[in-house]
Parts: structure tokens; C-alpha cells; sequence
């Protein structure tokens, strides 16, 4: 395995990294963190016109085809910066799915479109009560209370993966179109999700847009391996930020980075970081290749989880009372990182699954 990034991602990178310098001023930021949505439609419209949005998707839906790894590399910087946009829910999960699964009218009506940002896409992957349908002639009813949709309110397709009989299908609902409800819900790092209930909704049949298990595994997958690289971003940034007020900051007439307890907690964060950039890398790499890694990705997430917890601490914690406060930079950081801790299982869950894996033999 060869994890150097290729030419095309290193270029994507920077371009959205200048992108997200330019347009995610602290002014903006404030702006962004007042509106209902929390989204910067403003820097959205800006990656879509740059290409960025467009890069990782197939080109049979207008995109570059560059992949999951170049979309991992936009994700690192997205995180850098904390950025309040919908890549990976819009892009990397639902847009990807529905160009890989989807039929051609689908992939006409919603992925290219969100590739161009004129629509958001988003996927339900956690829910208070199961999501079910069933066929009825030829429509489906759906059943289900669907939590913390990323972008749900905003979002113009929510794909929804739901248990029938006959196994998992994905479903597209329509927020706009279809007779849904869906509360706002603010997280910890101040994102604002959805709750999309389903009480007999009715969708045509042609709203499928895969089934088996494998399309809901796949939405999975992906998710958790985008928000690995997220994570990436906001640990990586996070630490480059403590160890400049570490290296300047003074007290007791010297840099408080040349105490040992200081020096020692910044050494472990760089290793966790570390560890955070290897494990998801090698999740990413055998994902866009196509060979299975559901241990692989549980690592991943658990190093994300993990090393995100102590590197977030770690920050706080040697900006002493700055750490504290709500208005420092830091604070954005440390509720990113404790969000991307705990969506999509935790720690403890990735543990259970590995475990599980080694108990039956296939890891």
C-alpha cells in the first residue's frame, strides 16, 4: 500500500484550503453561527464554482472521478478550519450513493446537481425509533423517527436507509415535497441536525435507490471513514494552535512548552494525531478500492475517537484558562473533535466491534 497522495488530491487540497482562508473570515464565522441552519452557503457556493464539490464524484455525473481519497484530502481541510459546510453528508455519502447506486434519472435529478451545489443531499444514519417500509401496490410506507440528519433542515434529499421484509432498502425522501417533519437539532459543536419523522409517509417506488444490506453498509462506511478525516483536520489544526501558544506563552520566566508535563502531553497528542492520519488513510485506500475493511474502518474510528478525546483535552488543557472560553478559537476545535468522538459509535462501540471480529475469526 502506498498512501502518498497523488498530484491531483495534493492540488484539491490547496485549492480548498485557499478557498476556505479566503471566504471563512472570523466575522463570517460569527455571521454562520447566528443563522438557524449553521451552514455558510456563501463558502459552499464557492467550492461548487472551484470544482471542489464536483472533484470526488463520478464523472457520469459531471465529476472529476478522483474519488474517496481526494474527497478525504478536501475533508482534512475542511476540519482544519472547523468549516460549516455539508461536504461529507452532501458529497461524500449521499451524492457518491446515489451516482453509484442510483438510476440514471436519479443520478439526473439529484447527484449532478449537488455536484454543482444547486441541491443538498444527506443521509439518515442514526435513529431513535428503526425506520421501516413496505410495499404497497406501487408506492412505499414508511414508518420511523430518523436523529441528528446532517443538514436535515436544509437539506433538499435525505436518502434513508429502512428495513422491509424482503431486507434493507435506501429510500430518497424529499423534505420539501413529502409530507415529513423535521426538527432542528443543535449538537454540541453547535452544527444544526435534523429529526425527520415518518408516521405512513407514502413514496413512490421509484424512490428506491438501492437495496440490500451492502448499500446501507456502504452509506456507513463512508460516513465514518469522512469523518475520520475530519477528525484529522481538527486534531492536526488543534495541535499546531497549542503549540504555538506553547512556544510563547511564558511563565515563570520561560516558555511553558519547556516544561517536561507540557512537552510530554504535546508529544502524545502528535502520536495520536499520527495514528489518527494512518489508521484513516488505510480505511480510506481499501474502501475506494473495493476490499472489505469493516475492521480496518473500526480502527479508524476508534483511533479518531480515542486520540481525538485526549488531543482535544490536551488542547484545552495547555491553553489553561483560555481553553475555557467560549470565544477562543480553541473552544471550535475542542467541540468538533468531541462530536467526531462520539457520531457513529464511540470508542467503547468500534472496541465491541474488533472484539466481535476477533472472536469470530475474520480479523
Amino acid at each position: 500500500m502506498d498512501f502518498s497522495q497523488t498530484t491531483e488530491q495534493v492540488e484539491l487540497a490547496a485549492l480548498a484550503r485557499q478557498i476556505v482562508t479566503d471566504v471563512l473570515t472570523p466575522q463570517r464565522l460569527a455571521e454562520v453561527g447566528a443563522e438557524p441552519d449553521r451552514l455558510d452557503r456563501a463558502l459552499w457556493q464557492e467550492l461548487a464554482r472551484s470544482g471542489v464539490l464536483a472533484a470526488g464524484l463520478p464523472v457520469e455525473v459531471g465529476g472529476d472521478g478522483l474519488g474517496l481519497l481526494a474527497d478525504c484530502a478536501v475533508l482534512v481541510e475542511l476540519g482544519r478550519a472547523v468549516a460549516p459546510v455539508p461536504y461529507l453528508a452532501s458529497i461524500v455519502t449521499a451524492g457518491a450513493a446515489v451516482a453509484r447506486f442510483g438510476d440514471d434519472a436519479q443520478r439526473k435529478a439529484w447527484a449532478e446537481p449537488a455536484g454543482r451545489g444547486e441541491l443538498l443531499l444527506t443521509a439518515a444514519l442514526t435513529a431513535r425509533s428503526p425506520v421501516r417500509a413496505r410495499r404497497d401496490g406501487d408506492r412505499w410506507v414508511v414508518d420511523g423517527v430518523a436523529t441528528s440528519v446532517p443538514a436535515g433542515p436544509a437539506a433538499d434529499v435525505v436518502l434513508l436507509p429502512a428495513a422491509t421484509a424482503a431486507g434493507p432498502v435506501v429510500l430518497a425522501v424529499l423534505p420539501q415535497r413529502d409530507e415529513v417533519t423535521v426538527e432542528r437539532q443543535y449538537l454540541v459543536d453547535g452544527q444544526c441536525h435534523g429529526q425527520v419523522a415518518l408516521d405512513g409517509l407514502t413514496l413512490p417506488a421509484d424512490r428506491a435507490v438501492g437495496a440490500g444490506a451492502d448499500v446501507s453498509s456502504w452509506l456507513r462506511d463512508r460516513a465514518t471513514v469522512g469523518l475520520c478525516a475530519l477528525q484529522l483536520g481538527v486534531t492536526e489544526r488543534a495541535l499546531e494552535l497549542t503549540a504555538e501558544h506553547a512556544r510563547t506563552r511564558i511563565q515563570f520566566g520561560r516558555p511553558i512548552g519547556t516544561f517536561q508535563a507540557v512537552a510530554q502531553r504535546l508529544a502524545d497528542a502528535y502520536v495520536d494525531v499520527e495514528a489518527i492520519r494512518c489508521t484513516m488513510w488505510q480505511a480510506a485506500w481499501r474502501l475506494a478500492e473495493g476490499l472489505g475493511c469493516p475492521t480496518e474502518v473500526a480502527t479508524a474510528k476508534f483511533w479518531a475517537a480515542d486520540g481525538g478525546h485526549r488531543v482535544a483535552h490536551t488542547a484545552v488543557h495547555v491553553h489553561g484558562g483560555a481553553g475555557i472560553d467560549l470565544t477562543h478559537p480553541v473552544h471550535r476545535y475542542f467541540v468538533a473533535a468531541k462530536y467526531a468522538e462520539f457520531a457513529l459509535g464511540g470508542a467503547t462501540d468500534q472496541l465491541l466491534r474488533l472484539g466481535a471480529a476477533l472472536a469470530a475469526g475474520v480479523a
